[in-house]
Protein backbone atom coordinates (compact mmCIF):
# COMPACT_ATOMS: atom_id res chain seq x y z
CA UNK A 1 0.00 0.00 0.00
CA UNK A 2 1.20 2.72 -1.07
CA UNK A 3 0.94 6.68 1.18
CA UNK A 4 0.89 9.81 -0.63
CA UNK A 5 1.47 13.28 1.66
CA UNK A 6 1.40 16.58 -0.74
CA UNK A 7 4.08 18.01 -2.01
CA UNK A 8 3.11 21.41 -1.06
CA UNK A 9 3.10 20.42 2.87
CA UNK A 10 6.06 18.88 2.83
CA UNK A 11 7.87 21.33 1.63
CA UNK A 12 6.25 23.74 3.72
CA UNK A 13 6.94 22.04 6.97
CA UNK A 14 11.17 21.48 5.54
CA UNK A 15 10.54 25.40 4.97
CA UNK A 16 9.08 26.20 8.77
CA UNK A 17 11.79 23.97 10.34
CA UNK A 18 15.10 24.99 8.48
CA UNK A 19 13.55 29.22 9.47
CA UNK A 20 13.41 27.56 12.94
CA UNK A 21 16.62 26.13 13.31
CA UNK A 22 18.16 29.37 11.76
CA UNK A 23 15.77 31.02 14.41
CA UNK A 24 17.41 29.34 17.30
CA UNK A 25 20.86 30.79 16.05
CA UNK A 26 19.53 34.23 16.06
CA UNK A 27 18.80 33.61 19.43
CA UNK A 28 22.17 32.03 20.96
CA UNK A 29 23.32 35.21 18.81
CA UNK A 30 21.63 37.57 21.05
CA UNK A 31 22.23 35.89 23.96
CA UNK A 32 26.09 36.33 23.48
CA UNK A 33 25.50 40.19 22.43
CA UNK A 34 23.77 40.25 26.37
CA UNK A 35 26.78 38.56 27.56
CA UNK A 36 28.87 40.75 25.86
CA UNK A 37 27.10 43.76 26.69
CA UNK A 38 26.70 42.73 30.02
CA UNK A 39 22.83 43.45 29.89
CA UNK A 40 22.00 39.80 31.53
CA UNK A 41 20.66 41.60 34.46
CA UNK A 42 19.07 44.11 32.44
CA UNK A 43 15.59 42.91 32.80
CA UNK A 44 15.88 41.57 37.10
CA UNK A 45 12.65 39.99 36.97
CA UNK A 46 10.95 37.28 34.23
CA UNK A 47 8.57 37.41 32.63
CA UNK A 48 7.89 41.25 32.64
CA UNK A 49 10.80 43.66 32.86
CA UNK A 50 10.93 45.98 35.71
CA UNK A 51 7.69 45.17 36.10
CA UNK A 52 6.13 46.46 33.19
CA UNK A 53 5.23 44.00 30.01
CA UNK A 54 6.95 46.71 27.84
CA UNK A 55 10.26 48.14 29.68
CA UNK A 56 10.57 51.63 30.81
CA UNK A 57 12.69 53.95 28.69
CA UNK A 58 13.77 56.33 31.49
CA UNK A 59 14.87 55.59 35.09
CA UNK A 60 11.91 57.91 36.07
CA UNK A 61 9.35 55.93 34.95
CA UNK A 62 10.33 53.52 37.44
CA UNK A 63 9.07 53.86 41.66
CA UNK A 64 11.59 55.83 43.35
CA UNK A 65 12.47 53.25 45.66
CA UNK A 66 13.14 50.68 42.51
CA UNK A 67 16.77 50.04 44.16
CA UNK A 68 14.96 48.99 47.44
CA UNK A 69 12.35 46.61 45.63
CA UNK A 70 14.88 44.49 43.99
CA UNK A 71 17.27 44.69 46.87
CA UNK A 72 14.64 42.13 48.75
CA UNK A 73 14.43 40.31 45.59
CA UNK A 74 18.18 39.48 46.05
CA UNK A 75 19.56 41.53 43.69
CA UNK A 76 22.17 43.79 44.77
CA UNK A 77 23.21 47.41 42.99
CA UNK A 78 20.19 47.44 40.51
CA UNK A 79 21.10 49.84 38.12
CA UNK A 80 18.42 50.67 35.04
CA UNK A 81 20.06 51.33 32.16
CA UNK A 82 17.21 51.53 29.17
CA UNK A 83 20.30 50.33 26.58
CA UNK A 84 20.85 46.95 28.62
CA UNK A 85 17.53 46.60 29.48
CA UNK A 86 16.16 46.82 25.53
CA UNK A 87 19.35 44.13 24.82
CA UNK A 88 17.99 41.59 27.42
CA UNK A 89 14.40 42.29 26.48
CA UNK A 90 15.16 41.94 22.89
CA UNK A 91 16.54 38.76 23.37
CA UNK A 92 13.06 37.54 25.08
CA UNK A 93 11.00 38.98 22.42
CA UNK A 94 13.37 36.48 20.07
CA UNK A 95 12.96 33.73 22.08
CA UNK A 96 9.11 34.36 22.17
CA UNK A 97 9.28 34.62 18.20
CA UNK A 98 11.18 31.18 18.87
CA UNK A 99 7.89 29.50 20.49
CA UNK A 100 5.26 30.45 17.87
CA UNK A 101 7.80 29.08 15.32
CA UNK A 102 8.68 25.92 17.01
CA UNK A 103 4.58 25.78 17.35
CA UNK A 104 4.60 25.79 13.32
CA UNK A 105 6.84 22.89 12.91
CA UNK A 106 5.07 21.24 15.02
CA UNK A 107 1.55 22.07 13.52
CA UNK A 108 2.82 21.33 9.89
CA UNK A 109 4.61 17.81 10.78
CA UNK A 110 1.54 16.43 11.36
CA UNK A 111 1.37 15.64 7.36
CA UNK A 112 3.33 12.62 9.02
CA UNK A 113 1.59 10.60 11.33
CA UNK A 114 0.26 8.46 8.72
CA UNK A 115 4.18 7.84 6.71
CA UNK A 116 6.31 8.14 9.59
CA UNK A 117 4.87 9.56 13.45
CA UNK A 118 8.53 9.80 14.50
CA UNK A 119 8.64 12.80 12.51
CA UNK A 120 5.88 14.40 14.31
CA UNK A 121 6.99 12.99 18.03
CA UNK A 122 10.03 14.30 17.56
CA UNK A 123 8.84 18.15 16.35
CA UNK A 124 6.81 17.81 19.32
CA UNK A 125 9.65 17.15 21.36
CA UNK A 126 11.36 20.29 20.40
CA UNK A 127 8.53 21.62 20.75
CA UNK A 128 8.45 20.91 24.82
CA UNK A 129 12.19 21.80 24.91
CA UNK A 130 11.71 25.28 23.52
CA UNK A 131 9.29 25.64 26.38
CA UNK A 132 11.48 24.13 29.26
CA UNK A 133 14.02 26.41 27.56
CA UNK A 134 12.03 29.35 28.32
CA UNK A 135 11.35 28.40 31.86
CA UNK A 136 15.34 27.40 32.26
CA UNK A 137 15.62 31.33 31.11
CA UNK A 138 13.69 32.51 33.37
CA UNK A 139 15.88 30.40 35.88
CA UNK A 140 18.90 32.11 34.93
CA UNK A 141 18.06 35.32 35.80
CA UNK A 142 16.11 34.67 38.86
CA UNK A 143 19.94 32.80 39.70
CA UNK A 144 21.22 35.90 39.22
CA UNK A 145 23.51 34.55 36.23
CA UNK A 146 24.96 31.94 37.94
CA UNK A 147 27.20 30.17 35.35
CA UNK A 148 26.37 26.60 35.19
CA UNK A 149 22.90 27.43 34.82
CA UNK A 150 23.83 29.69 31.78
CA UNK A 151 26.14 26.99 30.84
CA UNK A 152 23.17 24.23 30.79
CA UNK A 153 20.71 27.12 29.30
CA UNK A 154 23.43 27.42 26.46
CA UNK A 155 23.95 23.65 25.91
CA UNK A 156 20.06 22.68 25.58
CA UNK A 157 20.00 25.29 22.83
CA UNK A 158 22.22 22.85 20.91
CA UNK A 159 20.12 19.65 21.99
CA UNK A 160 17.11 22.02 20.48
CA UNK A 161 19.47 22.58 17.02
CA UNK A 162 20.23 19.18 17.32
CA UNK A 163 16.53 17.91 17.46
CA UNK A 164 15.74 20.02 14.61
CA UNK A 165 18.07 19.10 12.46
CA UNK A 166 17.65 15.36 12.91
CA UNK A 167 13.51 15.85 12.22
CA UNK A 168 13.81 17.77 9.31
CA UNK A 169 16.76 15.18 8.08
CA UNK A 170 14.44 12.46 9.14
CA UNK A 171 11.41 13.76 7.07
CA UNK A 172 14.02 14.24 3.70
CA UNK A 173 15.39 10.70 4.25
CA UNK A 174 14.27 9.49 1.26
CA UNK A 175 16.37 12.27 -0.53
CA UNK A 176 19.93 12.09 1.69
CA UNK A 177 19.47 7.97 1.32
CA UNK A 178 20.81 8.51 -2.30
CA UNK A 179 24.23 10.18 -0.95
CA UNK A 180 27.02 8.25 -1.79
CA UNK A 181 28.84 7.63 0.96
CA UNK A 182 30.73 4.84 0.35
CA UNK A 183 34.03 6.03 -0.19
CA UNK A 184 34.35 7.48 3.13
CA UNK A 185 36.98 5.38 5.65
CA UNK A 186 35.64 3.24 8.04
CA UNK A 187 36.60 5.55 11.15
CA UNK A 188 34.94 8.31 9.60
CA UNK A 189 32.05 8.40 11.57
CA UNK A 190 33.68 7.68 14.95
CA UNK A 191 35.99 10.74 14.39
CA UNK A 192 32.60 12.94 13.83
CA UNK A 193 31.30 11.67 16.37
CA UNK A 194 34.59 12.39 18.49
CA UNK A 195 34.41 16.22 16.75
CA UNK A 196 30.66 16.67 17.76
CA UNK A 197 31.74 15.70 21.30
CA UNK A 198 34.71 18.41 21.50
CA UNK A 199 32.89 20.85 20.38
CA UNK A 200 30.24 20.73 23.01
CA UNK A 201 33.04 20.44 25.65
CA UNK A 202 34.65 23.65 23.87
CA UNK A 203 31.52 25.74 24.14
CA UNK A 204 30.94 24.26 27.83
CA UNK A 205 34.67 25.50 28.60
CA UNK A 206 33.79 28.78 26.66
CA UNK A 207 31.00 29.64 28.88
CA UNK A 208 33.22 29.57 31.71
CA UNK A 209 35.97 31.11 30.35
CA UNK A 210 33.11 34.26 29.62
CA UNK A 211 32.04 33.90 33.16
CA UNK A 212 35.80 34.83 33.92
CA UNK A 213 36.39 37.63 31.92
CA UNK A 214 32.72 38.91 33.87
CA UNK A 215 35.14 38.88 36.76
CA UNK A 216 38.08 40.06 35.45
CA UNK A 217 35.92 43.06 34.24
CA UNK A 218 34.44 43.91 37.69
CA UNK A 219 38.33 44.39 38.49
CA UNK A 220 39.95 46.19 36.06
CA UNK A 221 38.16 48.41 34.05
CA UNK A 222 40.72 48.40 30.93
CA UNK A 223 40.26 45.48 28.75
CA UNK A 224 43.83 45.55 27.59
CA UNK A 225 44.89 44.09 31.01
CA UNK A 226 42.28 41.30 31.17
CA UNK A 227 44.48 38.62 29.30
CA UNK A 228 46.98 38.67 32.61
CA UNK A 229 44.50 37.50 34.62
CA UNK A 230 42.83 34.90 32.78
CA UNK A 231 42.33 31.70 35.04
CA UNK A 232 43.86 28.13 33.52
CA UNK A 233 40.71 26.69 31.58
CA UNK A 234 41.21 29.80 29.42
CA UNK A 235 44.28 28.18 28.35
CA UNK A 236 43.20 24.92 28.24
CA UNK A 237 40.26 26.27 25.93
CA UNK A 238 43.16 27.96 23.87
CA UNK A 239 45.08 24.67 23.17
CA UNK A 240 41.94 22.63 22.69
CA UNK A 241 40.75 24.59 19.96
CA UNK A 242 44.04 23.34 17.48
CA UNK A 243 42.84 19.38 18.28
CA UNK A 244 38.95 20.79 16.98
CA UNK A 245 40.78 22.33 14.41
CA UNK A 246 43.08 19.22 12.71
CA UNK A 247 40.14 16.92 13.64
CA UNK A 248 37.59 19.04 11.63
CA UNK A 249 40.21 19.80 9.09
CA UNK A 250 40.54 15.60 8.73
CA UNK A 251 37.34 15.55 8.00
CA UNK A 252 36.33 17.93 5.47
CA UNK A 253 39.38 16.77 3.34
CA UNK A 254 38.20 12.98 3.73
CA UNK A 255 34.91 14.50 2.49
CA UNK A 256 36.68 16.38 -0.15
CA UNK A 257 38.83 13.04 -1.49
CA UNK A 258 35.65 10.76 -1.52
CA UNK A 259 32.45 12.90 -2.02
CA UNK A 260 31.26 13.83 -5.50
CA UNK A 261 31.37 17.88 -5.57
CA UNK A 262 27.60 18.03 -6.38
CA UNK A 263 27.09 16.27 -3.37
CA UNK A 264 24.93 18.06 -0.63
CA UNK A 265 27.46 16.21 1.94
CA UNK A 266 30.47 18.09 0.10
CA UNK A 267 29.18 21.48 0.22
CA UNK A 268 28.32 20.75 3.84
CA UNK A 269 31.77 19.96 4.29
CA UNK A 270 33.06 22.99 2.56
CA UNK A 271 30.52 25.03 5.22
CA UNK A 272 32.01 23.30 8.28
CA UNK A 273 35.68 24.08 7.32
CA UNK A 274 34.57 27.49 6.78
CA UNK A 275 33.56 28.17 9.77
CA UNK A 276 36.31 26.56 12.03
CA UNK A 277 38.54 29.00 10.56
CA UNK A 278 36.28 31.33 11.30
CA UNK A 279 35.95 30.24 15.04
CA UNK A 280 39.68 30.06 15.49
CA UNK A 281 39.99 33.63 13.97
CA UNK A 282 37.37 35.23 16.52
CA UNK A 283 38.90 33.40 19.16
CA UNK A 284 42.71 34.82 18.58
CA UNK A 285 40.74 38.24 18.00
CA UNK A 286 39.16 37.47 21.64
CA UNK A 287 42.87 36.23 22.85
CA UNK A 288 45.11 39.10 21.04
CA UNK A 289 43.22 42.15 20.74
CA UNK A 290 41.75 42.69 24.36
CA UNK A 291 38.52 40.52 24.16
CA UNK A 292 36.26 43.01 21.79
CA UNK A 293 33.05 42.74 22.77
CA UNK A 294 31.48 42.55 19.34
CA UNK A 295 33.91 39.48 18.74
CA UNK A 296 32.43 37.02 21.99
CA UNK A 297 28.88 36.44 20.30
CA UNK A 298 30.50 36.08 16.68
CA UNK A 299 32.43 33.56 18.21
CA UNK A 300 29.92 32.02 20.37
CA UNK A 301 27.53 31.90 17.18
CA UNK A 302 29.98 30.01 15.40
CA UNK A 303 31.13 27.50 17.69
CA UNK A 304 27.27 26.44 18.08
CA UNK A 305 26.91 26.38 13.84
CA UNK A 306 29.93 24.26 13.42
CA UNK A 307 27.86 21.67 15.99
CA UNK A 308 24.80 22.14 13.67
CA UNK A 309 26.80 21.23 10.62
CA UNK A 310 28.85 18.20 12.26
CA UNK A 311 25.04 17.28 13.84
CA UNK A 312 24.02 17.80 9.78
CA UNK A 313 26.65 15.38 8.28
CA UNK A 314 26.20 13.10 10.87
CA UNK A 315 22.21 12.64 9.77
CA UNK A 316 23.26 11.91 6.44
CA UNK A 317 25.80 9.64 6.71
CA UNK A 318 23.12 7.90 8.78
CA UNK A 319 20.62 7.65 6.24
CA UNK A 320 23.19 7.30 2.95
CA UNK A 321 24.29 4.26 4.71
CA UNK A 322 21.23 2.67 5.60
CA UNK A 323 18.05 2.63 3.29
CA UNK A 324 14.71 3.34 4.50
CA UNK A 325 12.96 0.26 5.66
CA UNK A 326 9.71 1.65 5.74
CA UNK A 327 6.98 1.82 3.19
CA UNK A 328 7.81 4.12 0.26
CA UNK A 329 6.20 7.33 0.08
CA UNK A 330 5.17 8.62 -3.05
CA UNK A 331 4.44 12.13 -3.32
CA UNK A 332 2.16 14.11 -5.04
CA UNK A 333 0.78 17.77 -5.77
Amino acid sequence: MTTMINTQAVLRFRRIGIITIFAVYVVILMGGVVRASGAGMGCPDWPMCFGQWIPPTEESQLPANYHEIYAERGYENTQFNPLKTWTEYSNRLVGVTIGFLIFLTAWSSRIYLKTDKTVFYLSLSSFFLVGFQGWLGSSVVASNLKPVMITIHMLLALVIVALLIYTIARSQRDSLSKIDTHLLPAKFKAVLIAAMIMTLLQVAMGTQVREAVDFIAREHIERQYWREDFPIIFYIHRSFSSIILFTNLWLVWKIYQSVDKQNLLFRTGLALAGLVITAILAGVSLDRLGVPAFVQPIHLLVASMIFGVQFFIYSCLNYAETKPDYIKTSIID
